[in-house]
């Protein structure tokens, strides 16, 4: 499977739109390193390799892995027992790996180290007699396995109206986390409100902030400042991918969240000077490149790559798949 980000520069003698890149755009460092431990697995313990939850939110990347022999389940109790499981890099709760300790599974964990540094928080703050309010979207699997650390201690805003009206038992011993997936300015209004409530409430630390979120969003703010239309590439389950349609929508263009190429609307580009293009943290770099064929088939004229923050962040492997 191609991951491989390419930088695109070229032109080609067409009348049309512009194409622009976002940079950086794609795969972050915990799903490369996620997708890395599910292909090393199935090499050294040969298939089937059962993976609790999508390994990451692509389609494209659990039907490539299927094919190599993972099986995909939403629910431990389908994992025949003494299986391996590896646990996806949203994260899972203790009491999903006490079912996984019941059924004699050899567990390899891919939860994503920014998340795993979140849970280890939200341990620490409800063993000192804190409430955590965890800013998150309810039902996103990373949500539910954080709220599993310490589900009578961890209360969920996802708005500004829940902001408004959560209570807690002491407004004295109030600690805050987000979800990985959202940045400063998805939380940047919430935690104002929060604040103002509870003067005293601890804050997560700047190096919480998950910097892949962080650059894929201040990236598609350049672009969208330039483009007539944005395509964001990446799954509807994709948190991040959502997030970054929502922020090009801001910024003042329109805005589509597609799967691959076959998604674009001929409608989208009439009348417009230039596309841009980003990808969610879970989508590979193929699928850019197939995008762009497209949109150069469909009239574009040349296709740029913006300047950006070249990431170089790269998560250690389990000592279960170095092999």
């Amino acid at each position: 499977m191609d991951y491989t980000v390419v930088p695109f520069a070229f032109k080609i003698n067409i009348m049309g739109f512009k194409v622009y890149l976002a940079y950086p755009r794609g795969f972050c460092a915990g799903v490369d390193r996620a997708i890395e431990i599910v292909e090393r697995a199935l090499k050294l313990f040969g298939k089937p390799i059962y993976v609790r939850h999508a390994i990451v939110h692509n389609r494209y990347v659990v039907k490539s892995l299927e094919q190599k022999g993972a099986v995909f389940v939403e629910d431990i109790s389908e994992i025949p027992e003494g299986s391996i499981v590896i646990f996806s890099a949203h994260g899972v709760s203790p009491k999903v790996r006490e079912e996984a300790r019941r059924r004699n599974l050899k567990v390899i964990d891919a939860t994503c180290p920014l998340v795993h540094k979140v849970h280890k928080e939200v341990r620490k703050f409800a063993e000192e007699g804190y409430t955590i309010i965890l800013v998150g979207h309810r039902g996103h699997v990373e949500v539910e396995g954080t709220m599993g650390e310490a589900p009578d201690k961890v209360i969920l805003v996802e708005n500004l109206e829940d902001a408004e009206r959560v209570e807690v038992p002491d407004a004295n011993k109030v600690a805050l986390t987000t979800q990985t997936t959202l940045s400063v300015d998805d939380t940047k209004e919430i935690i104002e409100v929060l604040r103002r409530r509870f003067p005293n409430i601890v804050l997560p630390k700047a190096d919480d902030i998950c910097y892949a979120t962080q650059n894929r969003q201040d990236a598609v703010k350049k672009l969208a400042k330039i483009s007539d239309v944005v395509l964001v590439i990446g799954s509807k389950e994709s948190s991040n991918s959502n997030r970054l349609r929502e922020v090009a929508e801001k910024v003042g263009s329109r805005a589509f969240l597609i799967e691959d190429e076959s998604h674009i609307r001929e409608e989208w580009l009439e009348n417009v000077k230039a596309v841009g293009i980003t990808s969610g943290a879970s989508t590979p770099e193929v699928l850019v490149r197939r995008v762009v064929w497209k949109l150069l088939e469909m009239g574009g004229e040349y296709v740029e790559e913006l300047d950006g923050i070249r990431e170089n962040v790269k998560f250690a492997l389990p000592e279960d798949v170095k092999g």
